[in-house]
């Protein structure tokens, strides 16, 4: 595992179970924790919203975490993770950025940093007055089996848990059981049936999970459970704000609303496009579809996979 003996700097906590300052949403779940180790703020420890998902994440799960992170925050409601790769460590991210407060959960010890990439992103989150906690010794190396029991206190610290990318199975889906075992809210971002990133989310959804399928779904259900207004900037906000694709050519666009669906290989926007531009000839074809995808990419419209799919992204929250 990646992760590295490297101490992080900041006020040093020892929380007992029956000290006042443990968190009262803690004391409730099936599983209460005997004692939190905390690095930073311990005030940071109160209810806020969960925001996991896959650490091998799309570009579509990381805008999500992002998006809906940033909204949350924007609105004064804490982020809570497990500052994995990929989808937790952008909505710890997003909520630095919106000056908010994150909490992240480890696996192991605070001190054995999990990601050792991530070492500088734990140090921003103490430095802005959150909170690197474990249940274990600040020097207990991580395991695999502590991060499943890790995600009962991501679940069980927030009010509401959202998934954003998960597939199945996945310590992310462990993260929605956990939450439904501690009797908390669960919403999910669908994704396309042919993802496998998103196979339990959309199960999840399946199940009975609120799910959130635009901005405007996020906000009702973030209202439901703390309470937030609206601000000014939400007025008319129908829509996750789909990308503009009115500058791209009108015989690209179809190709790449495909995307949007499910990411696409070259070969296979290729092989669409003979479907959809069959009066074409074949280097007029391919001409136009790399002018038009080369366009979409510089426009922000297409994401480039780390497999070398193009899929279309979800815009960042304002």
């Amino acid at each position: 595992m990646s992760a590295e003996l490297h101490p992080l700097t900041g006020q040093r906590s020892v929380i007992d179970f029956a000290s006042e300052s443990f968190p009262r949403a803690l004391r409730e779940i099936p599983v209460p924790p005997e004692r939190l180790y905390c690095v930073g703020n311990p005030a940071a420890l109160e209810e806020g919203l969960a925001v996991v998902g896959a650490r091998n994440a799309t570009p579509y799960g990381i805008g999500c975490a992002q998006r809906f992170s940033k909204m949350a925050s924007l609105r004064g409601v804490a982020i809570i993770s497990g500052g994995a790769r990929g989808c937790d460590s952008a909505a710890h991210k997003a909520a630095l950025e919106a000056q908010g407060q994150t909490v992240v959960f480890m696996g192991g010890g605070s001190d054995y940093v999990y990601p050792a990439r991530n070492h500088r992103l734990f140090q921003q989150i103490i430095d802005a007055g959150g909170a690197v906690v474990s249940e274990h010794e600040w020097s207990q190396p991580p395991m695999p089996y502590m991060f499943r029991a890790r995600n009962r206190l991501i679940a069980g610290l927030a009010r509401a848990t959202l998934i954003v990318e998960a597939g199945m199975p996945s310590g992310t889906f462990s993260t929605a059981d956990e939450a439904l075992s501690a009797g908390k809210e669960v919403w999910a971002v669908p994704g396309a049936i042919t993802s496998e990133k998103s196979a339990g989310a959309n199960h999840l959804i399946a199940q009975g999970a609120t799910p959130i399928i635009d901005d405007n779904a996020f906000l009702e259900a973030l209202f439901q459970v703390f309470g937030c207004m609206r601000s000014d900037d939400d007025k008319g906000r129908e829509t996750a704000q789909l990308p503009d694709l009115s500058r791209l050519d009108d015989r690209v666009k179809p190709l790449v609303e495909a995307m949007a669906a499910q990411p696409m290989s070259l070969e296979e926007i290729h092989i669409l496009a003979a479907q959809r531009l069959a009066g074409m000839g074949n280097e007029d074809r391919r001409k136009l579809v790399m002018t038009g995808l080369a366009q979409a990419e510089t426009m922000g419209v297409l994401t480039r996979y780390p497999n070398g799919k193009l899929g279309m992204g979800v815009p960042q929250a304002r």
